[in-house]
């Protein structure tokens, strides 16, 4: 599960961003002045920091600042009540990834912080994809050519079960409920029916198993969900 840290001094908003981006599916750290934020920031390394630029204490700017000095590289969304160009170009200039001005809407808020995800997972993988291979068993995962490999034969992959094949090799090993491929691969949490994983990972199986009715790579944990493995393991 993805943690978000929302640093705002407005009670209300961290209330309303915190349950919208629970709903969504994400763990929630809050806090309501900078220099908390910026402590749990560095303690918890969040995936994502939600950060108002006016703040008692430390402000947005500097609690921005001072993550980028530390080296770290967490996507920072900045929220801030005013409109003023400068701020907006000395916040991205500082190492904020995304800017949006209040009032907004709490489903904006979350749709912008799924894509701001979705990107930085994107470049993260880019940057080190560089002809890298993930092996498993007789397949292989080109992440920089977005080709899979059997036995040295390419593989027709649709996009959606190229992610998720390789959400399924980036937790080799791991049992992964239904839900949490729904949340990881489709990007949403969805309470109900979840027949859209089993269908994906059917089709899946069909080109990646010798038998996919005696599967040897993605294994069916009953009553929870599925596990990829290599053969021999």
């Amino acid at each position: 599960m993805r943690k978000i840290l929302v640093v705002d001094d407005e009670p209300s908003i961290v209330t309303l961003l915190k349950f919208n981006l629970e709903q969504s599916g994400y763990s929630v750290l809050t806090a309501e002045d900078g220099d908390t934020g910026l402590d749990l920031a560095l303690d918890e390394k969040p995936d994502l920091i939600v950060l108002d630029l006016m703040l008692p204490g430390m402000d947005g700017m500097d609690v921005c600042k001072t993550l980028r000095q530390e080296k770290m590289n967490t996507p920072i969304l900045m929220l801030t009540a005013k409109d003023e160009e400068f701020d907006k170009i000395l916040g991205l200039e500082l190492g904020a990834d995304d800017y949006m001005t209040k009032p907004f809407s709490p489903r904006e808020v979350v749709a912008r912080v799924k894509a701001i995800l979705r990107r930085s997972q994107v470049e993260a993988l880019a940057e080190k994809a560089e002809e890298e291979v993930i092996t498993i068993g007789d397949l292989e995962i080109h992440l920089d050519k977005y080709d899979v490999y059997h036995k040295g034969e390419l593989l027709v992959l649709t996009p959606k079960e190229f992610e998720l094949l390789l959400y399924l090799a980036n937790h080799k090993g791991r049992v992964l409920s239904r839900d949490q491929l729904l949340n990881g691969v489709w990007d949403f949490h969805y309470d109900g029916d979840t027949r859209i994983v089993d269908v994906h990972i059917s089709h899946l199986r069909e080109k990646i198993e010798e038998d996919s009715k005696r599967p040897e790579y993605i294994r069916t944990i009953r009553g929870f969900g599925y596990k990829l493995e290599g053969p021999a393991e």
